[in-house]
């Protein structure tokens, strides 16, 4: 990253799922020259479309977006790799004389790049392999028992069904020598970039629960489960990658694969969405330098335009 001054703003919209952030975001970059950097988890993979609400493309063509359609369901995406991609984004976009606007609802990755991250080694996907190929055999239980004996820090922390996270932390060991708990005790190393930052959800709990309610029944009847379809069909894919495992992705795959009945997949999916807003709201409570807003209220632009005096 080079060290010039900060030209021009950054402004992050986070908040919980179904909270209005597209929408937001889209008005206000039609205030200024910007360019919108998601910040979601499940955004990043081309295909999936409908069930992780992804901007349109009439939306996407109203101003540039970036980390969107960036990767196949069968790959990962770290955390590490999205903060340093996003650096590079800021400064890109700066140098363009435009305004980067941070959306999303992932809050481990908008934690990550305000609050810093550990200077973890880079994948190795040999390794990686290996050590599938390892859990094909012996299971994950014999996988989390090696991570046990050489990192029990983290493998008290980290479920010997979580295989995504299991496999991380003992790539980490056998790539470097030292352990993921080691790493995470160094320096961490935080965005040069001062973000103004901004949340947005509405005031009372219960309407956020009929919107997450409504805009899922509304993806299944747009043909979100046709779109888990074709990606079950593919046959290289299962429910344990990060793609599938997003919400509303999981339960569809269930039901394809028979385990849920449609009412059952609609209710989980339902259910799994309201836990994911918990969550995310959860995080925002412990939030310093954040400024709220209300889904509804009619000056949520003005109130952001007033924040980074533009």
């Amino acid at each position: 990253m080079s060290s010039y001054q900060q030209p021009l703003p950054v402004v992050a919209i986070m908040g919980p799922t179904a909270s209005g952030k597209t929408d937001l975001a889209l008005a206000l970059a039609a205030q200024f020259p910007s360019e919108i950097i998601s910040v979601d988890s499940a955004l990043v993979f081309k295909g999936m479309d409908i069930g992780t609400a992804k901007p349109s493309l009439a939306e996407r063509q109203q101003c540039p977006h970036h980390l969107i359609d960036i990767l196949d369901p069968s790959e990962s995406y770290s955390v590490s790799q999205f903060c340093f991609d996003t650096n590079q984004l800021i400064e890109q976009i700066h140098q363009r004389g435009n305004i980067p606007i941070l959306v999303g609802g992932t809050m481990m990755y908008f934690n990550a790049l305000i609050n810093g991250i550990s200077p973890l080694p880079k994948s190795d996907e040999v390794i990686r392999q290996t050590i599938c190929e390892e859990a094909n055999q012996a299971g994950w239980s014999a996988i989390h028992a090696q991570l046990q004996q050489v990192d029990p820090v983290s493998a008290e922390r980290i479920h010997p069904n979580d295989p995504q996270r299991v496999t991380r932390a003992l790539e980490v060991y056998r790539s470097s020598g030292k352990t993921l708990t080691y790493w995470q005790q160094q320096e961490v190393s935080k965005t040069p970039f001062e973000i103004a930052q901004f949340a947005i959800a509405p005031q009372d709990r219960a309407v956020l629960h009929k919107r997450i309610e409504k805009r899922f029944r509304q993806m299944l009847e747009a043909g979100f489960i046709d779109e888990v379809r074709k990606l079950f069909q593919r046959g290289d894919l299962h429910i344990d990658l990060p793609a599938i495992r997003s919400v509303g992705y999981r339960q569809v795959w269930q039901y394809l694969e028979q385990t849920l009945s449609y009412d059952e997949m609609q209710e989980r999916g339902i259910i799994a969405t309201r836990q994911l807003a918990k969550r995310q709201l959860t995080w925002l409570r412990g939030w310093n330098s954040l400024d709220w807003l209300d889904t509804f209220a009619n000056n949520n632009v003005a109130k952001i335009l007033a924040k980074i005096d533009r």
